[in-house]
């Protein structure tokens, strides 16, 4: 059944890239799949010789957003790339969504690749799970970077124009705010209607939000490229027909959505993490046109030492506005790291 999957999502994807490139991974990368006890199948790609680097990718994307930084930082580290839970190539069960169980599956791949402490990079949703990895197992993370996106529970959590001092921000903060969903009727999980002789249980019609947005994933995620996005050319088509593409696959878009109707939980977790401050150094990096240096403020909250960094120019898709500039900021402070080690 996987191989069919993959198959179909690389057929969609190529039928909607013909003649354009999408970010991919290096060639070279050796791809493997890991069960989680947690119950996951983490697909997980793996490259390079050094210190271990782990990146964790965001919602609208997979682990090939990180092609740029994979590409530059395998000549010199091990690099570990996986598509998170239900998104990608991993596996999408019904839960296990909240960002607490979703650190234990990057708990499982870590060491199922046969390592143990490493540097963690993470951007958007990816910045969730990583703080709850590095929360959950503190004295395995190097050093941690966080991009561009709030951290449930964690203040101005509830903040939006006061505290972001953006359009962008503000907008971002607003959709991933659990209070949105919970306003309008729980969109991104209410159960689907039953309807004797015409909706039976268990039919295909699914959530309200998978029933809207079936064979219209593209322009769904459209929306979201453009609104957060500093650059209105990037993502660029062939990368937004690559990732819609992914989602579209049989129940993509059902734990997509699962990601953020997990923030409730996650919110109370988290306020159980931010009683003990990270101790790992914290490079806290937003987008110009985005979170900018409220990254860093909302790091300050949970951990003693943040370094803060903007890049100018972009938005919220740093990985795609400005791979150049993101990928060398990255790079030197993990570098910095290893010269402490």
């Amino acid at each position: 059944m996987r191989s069919i999957v993959f198959l179909g999502m690389t057929l969609l994807a190529a039928s909607v890239g013909i003649g354009q490139n999408h970010p991919s991974l290096p060639s070279s990368f050796r791809a493997t799949t890991i069960h989680s006890p947690e119950g996951a199948d983490i697909f997980v790609r793996s490259g390079g010789r050094g210190p271990v680097v782990v990146l964790l990718h965001g919602y609208a994307e997979n682990s090939d957003s990180w092609a740029p930084l994979a590409a530059d930082l395998m000549k010199d580290h091990s690099v570990v790339v996986p598509d998170l839970r239900g998104i990608g190539r991993s596996s999408k069960p019904e839960g296990g969504y909240d960002k607490k169980t979703q650190a234990k599956d990057i708990r499982a791949v870590v060491t199922g690749l046969g390592y143990d402490r490493t540097f963690v990079v993470a951007h958007d949703i990816g910045n969730m799970v990583a703080y709850a990895y590095a929360a959950m197992y503190p004295d395995k993370v190097k050093r941690l970077v966080v991009m561009d996106a709030p951290i449930p529970g964690i203040e101005p959590w509830n903040e939006t124009e006061a505290e972001c001092g953006n359009y962008m921000c503000s907008k971002m903060k607003l959709l991933l705010n659990p209070g949105v969903w919970d306003l309008h009727f729980n969109f991104h999980g209410s159960p689907a209607a039953t309807v004797p002789g015409i909706i039976p249980p268990g039919s295909a019609y699914g959530p309200a939000a998978e029933r809207l947005v079936a064979g219209r994933e593209r322009i769904y995620f459209d929306r979201i490229w453009d609104d957060f996005t500093g650059d209105p050319s990037k993502p660029d088509e062939a990368t937004r027909n690559f990732f819609a593409a992914t989602y579209a696959q049989p129940g993509g878009m059902r734990a997509g959505f699962a990601q953020f109707t997990a923030f409730s939980q996650d919110a109370k977790d988290n306020k159980i993490f931010e009683q003990t401050k990270l101790p790992m150094l914290v490079l806290a990096v937003g987008g110009e046109k985005s979170f900018g240096a409220l990254q860093a403020v909302i790091m300050r909250h949970v951990a003693r030492n943040v370094q803060e960094a903007v890049v100018v120019g972009s938005g919220h898709w740093l990985m795609e506005e400005r791979p150049t500039e993101t990928v060398a900021l990255i790079r030197n402070f993990l570098d910095a790291g290893e010269t402490k080690q």
